[in-house]
């Protein structure tokens, strides 16, 4: 939704007499066609032309005339004329929605985008279905939604493959890249950016070249490399200079200007913020209009223009928040799941009566013990939907109030007080590992990952463990994998690490068989077994360090997770005679996974060996400490990706 003061002015506009002169002129060249059908070509036609001119408030009018004009084919007796017009409808509400989306009316773009998707799989019609997947892809990416953007891109990415579009394919590729660079997943983005260039120079595709090229300098950009961010910022430019594309060259000229900026290079960033600022104007592009505001407001701080900074940051906060305001995205998440409701109605009550009986088959079936797990598991389905909706509010607005990050930090709390219920007390560490430590930093206030430990037949189990995710969702699947564990221990008796793995994993598969839809989730892990100096162990993914005489022997995991997996086989459990003065270490991968230090890289397992071996002369209280320490000092200012564990003892 517009801000009221940009609706008014763009409504001024609308109605000034040049804006109607135009159109009239321009409405009364169509309508001299010959023929219902040649108008309707002829309009459509206009309406891309004026939207890539950047006229987007005529193109929004002429694009009104379009959707009247194809409606009225729809009552005709032909069939033919039937099946034009209600292409034609879908295309105007495609067409509409990215009108709006250039203007920054999101939730109305949403609503029209989705007409025009309904339309298309009614009409089978596969391309205009990829372009408007692509489209809501885009939308939904615009407002942080990127688990939705890359559902859409990947369906609009598996139609054009389809269809052998080259042209397409490569476009949804660059768009799912994208994604990867706003979630942080550098690889992945640069990987899908080379996919995409190779299939755009089959094509000889220009401008699809300089925005992957703009897209590899905002990498490098962020990892530090300066001499290929500024190639590859020059190479975007120079590309998009030969196809005289304006909008592509305002964002180029945008992105360079603000890391030139970022550089210290002042006058270079002056000269081609000012230059996209007069580009972006014309385009009243809302979306690439707040962002060119934010970088003037931070050159004219930096070369001490502060009135002409002020000026520019509210005219930023006011596009933003006209573009993020919450009302925008309740409507947008209305909108998407009343849209979803509708296409799956059908299914869903025809198949109603199968679930009913399938339901009641597995409550016959379910024990104690699941009933118990369900009184965990039932509060933890409410706190995410309560804590997904107020966190996405509070992420999309910044405009929360006090009130609503109570409630959130209060449900995630009770989240975490659910999952504290799972893990052994410190008392009970200590009773049975009395020379060890536990360091558990979860990512969030509740993880994937957990530790765990059972007493049985005077033997010692403990494991660290690493479930699929962080976060509340992550620490639904801890539930899960808690309860496999326990099970193979407490009801079913095993003791040796290898079986008890075997059966958790056939309790997890059984677990997460009864969802209606294919649940790949499960856990990595490391399970020991000690009885006084006699060691068993048994890995999925998470390796043993044993550290002797200032040695690191290490024991590798099965390499398949507690989970659904191909070709699965029983893991290997491990035996050792442990000498006085051991040290034994498991953990999960997210210490030696954080980014951090000098240049952003990963802490890797090596260091983690070092740093290890540097501090065997310390109690494990003390190397507790150094090790989380030398955490928080690596991870610095960076924000931790992922759950950690790391498990020590001595013997």
């Amino acid at each position: 939704m517009l801000s009221l003061t940009l609706i008014m002015c763009l409504n001024n506009y609308a109605q000034s007499d040049d804006f109607q002169s135009r159109k009239d002129s321009l409405l009364n060249k169509i309508d001299n066609e010959e023929s219902d059908t040649a108008r309707i070509y002829e309009l459509n036609s206009a309406v891309l032309k004026l939207k890539a001119q950047g006229d987007q408030l005529l193109a929004l009018e002429i694009n009104k005339e379009l959707l009247k004009s194809a409606e009225q084919l729809t009552s005709s007796d032909n069939l033919k004329i039937v099946h034009f017009g209600k292409t034609y409808v879908a295309r105007s509400y495609n067409n509409n929605g990215n009108i709006k989306k250039t203007l920054g009316d999101l939730p109305g773009a949403l609503e029209d985008l989705q007409k025009s998707l309904a339309l298309k799989e009614e009409n089978k019609d596969l391309a205009g279905q990829a372009s408007t997947l692509n489209n809501i892809g885009v939308v939904h990416a615009g407002i942080g939604n990127y688990d939705l953007a890359k559902q859409y891109y990947y369906k609009a990415l598996k139609v054009n493959r389809q269809r052998e579009n080259t042209l397409y394919v490569s476009r949804n590729l660059g768009n799912i890249a994208t994604i990867y660079i706003y979630e942080g997943e550098y690889d992945s983005a640069k990987y899908f950016i080379n996919l995409s260039l190779m299939e755009k120079r089959k094509i000889n595709d220009i401008k699809g070249i300089a925005l992957l090229y703009s897209n590899m300098a905002h990498i490098t950009d962020i990892l530090g490399d300066k001499e290929r961010t500024i190639a590859y910022m020059d190479t975007s430019l120079t590309y998009y200079r030969r196809v005289n594309n304006k909008g592509g060259l305002a964002f180029a000229m945008l992105n360079s200007g603000f890391i030139k900026f970022r550089y210290q290079d002042l006058r270079g960033a002056r000269l081609l913020l000012d230059s996209a600022h007069i580009i972006i104007e014309e385009m009243k592009n809302v979306d690439l209009l707040m962002y060119v505001h934010q970088y003037l407001a931070r050159l004219d701080s930096a070369e001490g223009n502060y009135q002409s900074s002020l000026s520019h940051y509210q005219t930023y906060m006011m596009l933003r928040d006209s573009l993020l305001n919450e009302e925008s995205v309740r409507k947008i998440t209305k909108s998407e799941m009343q849209f979803e409701f509708e296409k799956k109605e059908a299914i869903r009550q025809l198949e109603q009566e199968k679930k009913d009986a399938e339901t009641q088959a597995t409550i016959d079936q379910k024990n104690m013990q699941r009933n118990f797990l369900l009184l965990i598991l039932l509060p933890l389905v409410a706190i995410i939907f309560l804590v997904y909706r107020s966190y996405k509010q509070k992420k999309l607005s910044g405009l929360m109030l006090a009130e609503k990050n109570r409630e959130i930090t209060d449900s995630i709390n009770y989240a975490k007080r659910i999952q504290s219920a799972i893990l052994p007390p410190d008392k009970l560490v200590k009773e049975f590992l009395n020379d060890s430590f536990v360091l558990y930093k979860p990512k969030d206030i509740v993880a994937g990952d957990f530790y765990w430990m059972e007493h049985s037949e005077n033997k010692v189990l403990f494991a660290a463990a690493d479930c699929t995710g962080h976060g509340v969702p992550g620490a639904m699947v801890s539930v899960v994998c808690n309860n496999g564990l326990n099970r193979s221990v407490r009801e079913y008796g095993l003791t040796e690490p290898g079986k008890i793995l075997d059966k958790t994993r056939e309790i997890v598969i059984q677990e997460f068989e009864k969802s209606e839809e294919e649940v790949k989730d499960g856990m990595d892990i490391a399970l020991c077994s000690l009885e006084g100096n006699k060691l068993q162990y048994a890995g999925a993914h998470n390796p043993l360090w044993i550290i002797r005489n200032e040695e690191i022997i290490e024991t590798k995991a099965n390499k398949q997770p507690i989970g659904r997996f191909d070709n699965p086989e029983p893991y290997t459990t491990h035996s050792f005679e442990l000498e006085k003065g051991d040290s034994l270490y498991i953990f999960s991968d997210g210490y030696v996974d954080q980014f951090g230090g000098e240049k952003g890289k990963k802490f890797m397992a090596r260091a983690f060996r070092e740093l290890l071996l540097s501090i065997q002369d310390k109690s494990m209280e003390e190397q507790k400490q150094i090790i989380d320490e030398a955490f928080e000092t690596w991870k610095g200012s960076l924000e931790q990706i992922d759950d950690v564990c790391v498990i020590g003892v001595r013997v």
